[in-house]
């Protein structure tokens, strides 16, 4: 298939990896984008403007970007000191020419001009949403929070939001028109629900006639997915949406050094589990392949607000399997 419609469905860190190769794989590429995120720079201007959340959209529009380098790198760019320090130029454009227009959707239409992306970079909702996780008989409010929150080992807990979010036309029309839908990899409570429980996504999800690919995480999150397999991680997508709407899932078989799996031994972070026999009785495919990238990543120095991660996928090595999913 030429040029495929491919939806990509996330935020974050995850997204941003996967886009910058998808864009070489077709043109014809949306990125859906969770907007819930309140912490770091983005949970400043959330604050103190009372703007949509920029960060994981900047991210998306710089993956996709065909501008030179130099630009990208503008967006990018994290100031690091004063009044603006952890703050990124990125965001802080996106959160003024929303200021300016009143409109979130121009903010994100401007930048995609001057960084001249492939495809189309979408909020997946532009109702301001406040994500509520539920477990037992407690309640905590708040993406950052969550992120924070300390669950027992394979404790499934209900999200939702403080009010409702409806998904935006241009989003369930990005879902309905696909040929691929890939669920990006990232945290499974915090980037990837607050996207799928967007109320319309689901509902699309099941009526599309596009296959649905989850590419699952490589790290657990300790004190919220410990011990977590990937059968595990594409249980809780489909508990979000709907029982049965993944036709592949995509897993890492690959295994990173002794010096990088003894840095995250440290947190209490250790590689997604694999169950073959549990995987070969899904309703969806699983795939494994060697996604594991070992090209060096350099840290962005001004980057004090957030954690980045140095275990990352190899972008190109499942993008590569995604083009095959094409062709069935």
């Amino acid at each position: 298939m030429k040029n495929p419609k491919i939806t990509l469905i996330g935020g974050g860190t995850g997204s941003y990896t996967l886009l910058q190769s998808l864009k070489s794989l077709t043109p014809d590429i949306t990125a859906l984008v969770n907007m819930a995120d309140d912490g770091g720079s983005t949970g400043v201007l959330r604050d103190e403007l009372g703007v949509l959340p920029p960060g994981d959209i900047r991210q998306c529009l710089v993956a996709l970007s065909g501008a030179p380098q130099e630009l990208r790198d503008l967006f990018n760019f994290r100031f690091p000191s004063g009044t603006l320090e952890g703050h990124s130029f990125g965001n802080i454009f996106l959160s003024a020419v929303e200021k300016m227009t009143n409109n979130f959707d121009d903010s994100v239409r401007m930048a995609s001009d001057v960084l001249r992306i492939t495809g189309r970079v979408l909020p997946v909702t532009v109702d301001d949403c406040e994500l509520v996780m539920e477990y037992g008989d407690k309640v905590v409010t708040g993406q950052r929070l969550i992120e924070l929150t300390n669950l027992k080992p394979k404790t499934l807990p209900d999200m939702g939001f403080t009010k409702r979010a409806q998904a935006s036309q241009a989003a369930i029309q990005a879902i309905s028109e696909a040929d691929i839908i890939v669920i990006a990899p990232g945290n499974l409570y915090a980037s990837l629900a607050p996207a799928l429980i967007v109320d319309g996504i689901s509902r699309a999800l099941l009526d599309t006639k596009a296959k649905v690919v989850y590419v699952c995480n490589l790290v657990n999150k300790p004190n919220h997915t410990t011990d977590f397999a990937v059968h595990d991680y594409a249980h809780e997508i489909e508990r979000f949406t709907t029982p049965g709407i993944l036709d592949y899932v995509l897993y890492n078989l690959d295994t990173p050094t002794d010096s990088l799996l003894e840095k995250y031994a440290l947190e209490r972070e250790y590689p997604v589990l694999v169950d073959q026999t549990i995987l070969e009785n899904q309703t969806y495919k699983a795939i494994g392949g060697n996604f594991l990238s070992h090209s060096h990543i350099t840290r962005n120095p001004n980057d004090s607000l957030i954690k980045r991660s140095l275990i990352r996928h190899d972008a190109r090595a499942v993008v590569d399997t995604i083009k095959t999913l094409c062709l069935r």
